[in-house]
């Protein structure tokens, strides 16, 4: 700064005739020294004031800049978050259709067993009564043996004190008739 209240202050002028009023120059000269000491501390004051804005400033920006890191952390801790989300989820479908996919082929594998089954039951089943066919055609032709119908015509029916037929007479497979063969189990 070229210009202080002290030059002001010391500033002599030269005296010439029928010059200015001294005193009014000097009283002049005093307002402009206050006046111009006040500029100096009011711009003083106004540089701190820059300064420590400049500070703030700084301060701000700097938080800023962390806040920006931080919210750029977030966002790929975000995305971070829905990647792993959706491979999670990507694997527990696979593992969920696989577990299906085991499920259907046991269910399969235990049906087409109950359908064997079944048709081993059908077949059991037409064996047994295949036998049991065979086996009353043996115990009514053996009945036609022991009992011939002429006996029947002549007497008429049975007598109610008749005797019992013999032991071992009707139980059994007849003469010649083969037995049904035993289920498994039987005695």
């Amino acid at each position: 700064m070229g210009l202080t209240p002290m030059d002001i202050h010391n500033k002599q002028f030269s005296r010439a005739l029928f010059g200015y009023h001294r005193g009014e120059v000097d009283d002049f000269l005093d307002q402009i020294i206050r006046e111009f000491e006040q500029l100096l501390r009011e711009n003083a004051r106004l540089r701190d004031q820059v300064q420590l804005c400049e500070q703030q400033l700084q301060e701000y920006r700097s938080l800023e800049s962390t806040i920006n890191r931080t919210l750029v952390t977030a966002q790929e801790a975000a995305e971070e978050v829905k990647a792993n989300a959706r491979k999670e989820a990507d694997l527990i479908i696979q593992e969920a259709r696989l577990q299906a996919e085991r499920l259907i082929e046991a269910g399969e594998t235990k049906a087409r067993r109950l359908l064997e089954e079944n048709a081993d039951l059908k077949r059991q089943a037409a064996e047994l009564r295949a036998q049991l066919r065979n086996l009353l055609r043996g115990q009514m032709e053996l009945l036609d043996r022991m009992l011939p119908e002429k006996a029947f015509e002549s007497t008429g029916p049975a007598a109610p004190n008749a005797a019992p037929p013999p032991a071992g007479a009707g139980t059994g497979p007849a003469p010649g008739v083969a037995g049904r063969p035993k289920a498994a189990g039987e005695p």
